[in-house]
């Protein structure tokens, strides 16, 4: 008979879990396209590749970004040749819409701003990509940046955009003549010589150019000579004395502008009797030219002139200011009068 035996336990060791590695945060590039132009250049030149080495080893780290001089000359490359790329391709499209003589000198204009635009943000957006830029790295001041840039620009791309609605809508052109005022009110006149994408450049007849930022064109109220037509009436007065023949007066001042240079012959020169002033009777000659940037004043003289010569061979008087003096008589006046005669008498002797 056989005796039963107690079965023994066996402890059973409780499995430990394996420790995880402790992950250390890698620094990133701010700049990624130069870390490969750094391995691709070390492949082909040791040496270059060594300098270029050098020149990474040198950097400051902010966070997890670092930033080396390696860094900052790629991107300087990067930006002169996005500029060079930029305005080369701005020339050539210039270039090639001057050929196209379909389009007027307005339509020309704005395909070349159009156009421009383009092109530098085409290129603006390959030089990120090359770079292949960390955004996210700026993503601490990015907001506080992009605000400034946005209210530090807004004036320039007011100025841009409204320089494009001008040229779309041409309500002025390059060209055109407007009246403009200096800093002391004086008014003059100037042709549009070309619509920029801040400012208009205009010259006067005094070789003096102005620039008027395009936004101010857009607010402000602009007096266009050529907007509709390029002719424009010159007012020229004359005055003659009161004794004249007022019908004579009229056909010589009709006459005067008869083969004036620059006086149109449609729309007809035309006289007016404007009043009856203090000294003369006035009149005005009215005529019309087409070519204000020429200027008015000499046109106006030109006629100045046959005015003159017709009133001297007609015998017409042109008045001027008189004044009668009155005295009356007094018992100090007769003293002065007796008093100045003898000292002029004993100045005779």
């Amino acid at each position: 008979m056989s005796t039963p035996t107690a079965a023994t336990a066996t402890p059973t060791a409780t499995p430990v879990p394996a420790a995880s590695p402790t992950t250390i945060p890698s620094e990133v590039d701010a700049v990624v396209g130069a870390e490969s132009l750094k391995d691709a250049v070390a492949e082909q030149s040791l040496t270059i590749g060594g300098a270029i080495e050098w020149l990474d080893a040198m950097g400051v780290t902010i966070g997890d970004t670092r930033i080396s001089l390696w860094s900052v000359l790629v991107v300087l490359l990067v930006i002169l040749a996005v500029y060079l790329m930029a305005r080369i391709g701005v020339w050539i499209a210039r270039n090639a819409i001057h050929r196209m003589t379909r389009l007027d000198a307005t339509q020309r204009l704005l395909a070349e701003k159009i156009v421009s635009i383009v092109i530098w943000a085409v290129m603006i957006l390959i030089g990120i990509d090359i770079l292949g830029i960390d955004l996210t790295a700026l993503a601490v001041f990015s907001g506080a940046f992009g605000l400034a840039i946005g209210f530090g620009l807004q004036k320039t791309f007011g100025n841009l955009i409204a320089g494009i609605i001008l040229l779309t809508d041409r309500s002025i052109k390059p060209g055109d003549v407007i009246a403009v005022s200096d800093a002391a009110g004086n008014e003059s006149f100037g042709q549009i010589r070309r619509i920029g994408i801040r400012a208009i450049s205009i010259i006067t007849r005094d070789r003096k150019e102005y620039l008027i930022p395009n936004e101010n064109l857009m607010v402000n109220q602009v007096e266009n000579w050529s907007y509709s037509s390029r002719d424009v009436r010159v007012k020229a007065p004359v005055g003659v004395s009161y004794g004249s023949d007022l019908d004579l007066v009229e056909r010589l001042l009709l006459e005067a502008t008869v083969g004036t240079p620059r006086v149109l012959e449609k729309p007809e020169p035309a006289v007016r009797l404007m009043g009856f002033g203090d000294n003369s009777v006035d009149f005005e000659i009215r005529f019309w030219i087409s070519d204000p940037e020429e200027g008015v004043n000499n046109v106006r003289s030109d006629v100045f002139k046959n005015v003159w010569r017709a009133f001297q061979k007609h015998g017409v008087e042109i008045p001027f200011p008189q004044r009668d003096l009155n005295l009356k008589n007094s018992e100090q006046f007769e003293q002065l009068v007796a008093a100045i005669s003898q000292r002029q008498g004993k100045s005779e002797s």
